[in-house]
């Protein structure tokens, strides 16, 4: 199947749906400029995520795991939600029913004006105080104290999923809870490699919703999906929408 007939595809299986989940991972925001910590240009050729990503790692040198994701705050900030973000923004006000189930921390969604949104992972944005326990918006960029401390006077940690840690059960349960309900399911920048998040779109499947990717290969959901589009999604999504925005005034 040609490109331009797995996106009529796309079209025609969204413009039938009521209840679309959009599920993302780290290759949507790569686009931005972000990082994604796997293949060739990953911050992982550089550093054991061993080394700053654990509890472990924190509780050894708070300042050497603040100084890296000072910069990956930087980073995001630099870049910004991409035309990927801004599309699935767009389409959630074409649905009845509309979530976006994100394993990113970059909290791009939310920047582009995703309202329904479900982060696996936590947000980089956030963070919690160790003594308090409290969680908070912390936005300064770049930090001007690190590591930096709440008000308390107590060290403060990203509000994300370390290794070694479990995701947060409210947020694994709502995300499988939503793509058993949906009736379509975009996959988009994720190697859908992660478990438990790997599983949601065999959920959304097995429970009659048609699959959706996009991404710049294949993955273990291309043997599932209904149609695979492989490509920038800052390039294929808004192709879709266009055509979608025209279905859907066609039928009113």
């Amino acid at each position: 199947m040609a490109e331009d007939e797995k996106i009529t595809e796309a079209c025609r299986l969204l413009e039938e749906a009521k209840n679309v989940v959009v599920f993302t991972g780290a290759g949507i925001s790569a686009e931005s400029g972000i990082p994604t910590f796997r293949g060739k240009d990953g911050m992982w050729e550089k550093y054991r995520a061993e080394d700053l990503a654990t509890p472990y790692a924190f509780e050894n040198d708070p300042k050497k795991v603040w100084e890296w994701y000072d910069w990956r705050r930087q980073k995001i900030q630099e870049g910004g939600p991409n035309p990927a973000h801004l599309t699935i923004a767009k389409m959630e006000k074409n649905f009845p029913n509309f979530s976006v189930i994100t394993q990113n921390v970059d909290g791009l969604h939310r920047k582009a004006g995703s309202k329904n949104i479900i982060e696996l992972h936590g947000n980089i944005w956030r963070v919690r105080c160790l003594e308090e326990q409290k969680i908070f918006e912390f936005l300064e960029v770049p930090l001007s104290e690190i590591p930096p401390k709440c008000k308390c006077g107590s060290l403060i940690r990203p509000d994300v999923v370390w290794f070694g840690e479990a995701m947060p059960q409210k947020e694994i349960s709502q995300a499988f809870l939503l793509s058993e309900e949906c009736d379509s399911m975009l996959v988009v920048g994720t190697s859908v490699l992660v478990q438990p998040a790997a599983s949601l779109p065999f959920s959304a499947k097995t429970n009659g919703a048609s699959i959706i990717e996009i991404n710049l290969a294949a993955t273990p959901v291309s043997s599932i999906a209904n149609v695979s589009i492989f490509g920038k999604a800052g390039e294929i999504l808004p192709e879709i929408f266009q055509r979608l925005e025209q279905c859907l005034s066609d039928g009113m």
